[in-house]
């Protein structure tokens, strides 16, 4: 039979053991201090800015009355080391606010910059860039281009792009950030008309430099009697206005006469020159420049064929 003193010295065991100092059960311990999450991971456009490998090509735009060039659309591009020349649809869709505002920063001093560098070379260019509307609001884009703006009084200013559907959105405060703009020398271009479907009497209300005729439109027009329609309505639209009138997009030698014959004042594609890097577009400069002029032709001699039926390409327009 076992002792009381043994009972009790074997529950006091039990009781001590209890009451010991032992690491909390799960279901009592205090919650434990989540870990903060971690960075997001850097897309190509964020990395390209950071390692400085984003680059800004050159469109060239000529004036399709006077047959010469006269500016040029800012295109951003990434080198990337291993897959070569990125297109912004691989690297701006998903990007972050904060991102793109670096983005359209680095572009504006970068256009602003290479401004200065065609004008060295003896080219007054008024060159564009895409601007998303929502940073006209947020970036001081006039402070910027103040502060760091060619000094040459001839300096023709900067054009900023903003896509139809976009200025539409709020076409009253869409007017008051031109009007602040156009103080600073910079001037706001609707890109893609005809894609957003706005009406006539909104845009009214906008005063813009330039109406961009999207492309869509442009392609074929010279056999499509629906896209020459519109693309007509859209030049004389522009010029009601005091805008220009820009054709984007013209792949053939057909459209850019049937453009010229409308009356269209600027146009720019593949048929006059893709985008390029910022030293073939120099080159290209100089090219035309140091082009030899044709000679006079005796007055019962008639000029070669191709001075007047060749492809007017960016080398020759």
């Amino acid at each position: 039979m076992m002792a009381i003193d043994d009972t009790k010295s074997g529950l006091e065991r039990v009781l001590a053991a209890l009451t010991a100092d032992e690491p909390a059960s799960p279901a009592m311990a205090s919650p434990a201090t989540p870990p903060p999450p971690p960075p997001p991971a850097a897309g190509p456009l964020d990395e390209a800015l950071r390692e400085t490998r984003l680059e800004l090509w050159y469109q060239p735009k000529i004036d399709i009355k006077q047959r010469c060039l006269a500016g040029a659309e800012a295109l951003a591009r990434i080198r990337d080391p291993d897959k070569g020349v990125l297109l912004p649809a691989s690297f701006l869709p998903g990007v972050s606010d904060d991102v793109m505002a670096r983005l359209t920063e680095h572009a504006l001093l970068t256009v602003l910059r290479d401004w200065t560098v065609f004008d060295e070379a003896g080219f007054n260019l008024r060159l564009a860039i895409n601007v998303p509307v929502h940073l006209l609001d947020r970036l001081p884009i006039d402070k910027i281009v103040t502060e760091n703006r060619p000094k040459a009084e001839y300096w023709p200013g900067l054009i900023v792009e903003v896509t139809e559907d976009q200025i539409v959105r709020d076409i009253r405060r869409s007017q008051e950030i031109a009007a602040k703009l156009r103080v600073s020398g910079i001037s706001v271009a609707i890109d893609d008309f005809g894609a957003g479907y706005s009406s006539f009497s909104s845009l009214r209300e906008l005063s813009f430099a330039e109406l961009k005729l999207n492309h869509s439109f442009i392609k074929g027009c010279a056999g499509d009697p629906t896209n020459a329609a519109i693309c007509q309505t859209a030049i004389d639209l522009a010029h009601r206005f005091g805008s220009a009138a820009v054709a984007e997009g013209i792949e053939t030698v057909a459209d850019l006469q049937a453009m010229q014959i409308m009356g269209c004042d600027f146009g720019q594609g593949h048929l006059i020159a893709p985008p390029m890097p910022m030293r073939d577009f120099m080159a290209l400069l100089q090219q035309r420049m140091n082009k030899p002029k044709p000679k006079a032709q005796p007055q019962d001699e008639a000029p070669p064929a191709e001075a007047e039926d060749a492809p007017r390409t960016a080398a020759s327009a």
